[in-house]
């Protein structure tokens, strides 16, 4: 079983109508299992991020301009991004 913590937080006005929304829409069980929720998130995000430096770190750094069109090359893809319709 879980243990819990009750703790007192401030949240701008918008983002707890947002939680209370979720509550009434039956996204979340509770205000309170909503925050729950999203931290668990934001803790899984700061983790990956972590790695994510680390695993730079080790690799020497983030692709440069040439190592990712010959990795695009490599895929067969094209390095430009998809533009929007014209209507």
């Amino acid at each position: 079983m879980t243990t819990t913590e009750k703790i007192a937080i401030s949240l701008p006005k918008n983002v707890a109508e947002r939680a209370r929304q979720a509550v009434r829409r039956g996204r979340a069980a509770s205000v309170s299992a909503y925050v729950a929720a999203a931290l668990e998130e934001k803790a899984k995000l700061d983790e990956l991020s972590t790695l994510l430096a680390e695993m730079l770190a080790e690799s020497g750094g983030p692709l440069t301009k040439a190592e990712k069109l010959a990795a695009d090359r490599a895929l067969g893809v094209s390095g430009k991004k998809p533009r929007g319709r014209r209507g």
